[in-house]
């Protein structure tokens, strides 16, 4: 525990921080500024990727996806049949190039340790997380990515 002579400033590394008993100032937001997020900052993005290709038996497309959503849990949802499988889930990134750009390398990155056939990607969507609850709302979006999971189409 560190002590402090009364009338003394705390210090942090044998520099005092300000004399005791000086106020330190405080600075104020005009009425009607808006806080704006830099634009810098990662966003959240809903991604829906879709692969497909010749059949492949459903026990290991089942399997292979169980895997890559193990080794990656930010997986919300896969839906398969034998030859074609659907992939939802949330990327966060600065931009939609960003975003998208993960989405096309998770496929073939992961095809070798996840066990996942040899398709191909043949639909990618990726929507801003304000867009996704957008649609949602007005009921024309998918529908909310549950049951969480891995499931037959």
């Amino acid at each position: 525990m560190r002590r402090v002579r009364p009338g003394a400033a705390a210090s942090r590394d044998g520099v005092a921080s300000r004399p005791a008993g000086e106020e330190r100032a405080l600075t104020s937001v005009a009425a009607g500024d808006r806080y704006e997020e830099p634009a810098d900052l990662p966003r959240l993005w809903h991604v829906t990727l879709s692969v497909s290709g010749k059949e492949a038996p459903l026990k290991e497309v089942r399997r292979g996806l169980e895997q890559l959503a193990h080794d990656h849990p930010f997986l919300l949802t896969s839906r398969y049949a034998n030859d074609h499988a659907e992939i939802r889930y949330w990327e966060e990134a600065r931009d939609l190039h960003d975003a998208a750009a993960v989405a096309l390398r998770l496929w073939g990155e992961h095809r070798q340790t996840a066990k996942l056939p040899p398709w191909e990607i043949v639909g990618l969507e990726v929507i801003d997380r304000e867009t996704y609850h957008q649609r949602l709302a007005e009921g024309y979006g998918p529908p909310p990515a549950s049951p969480v999971g891995v499931h037959p189409f």
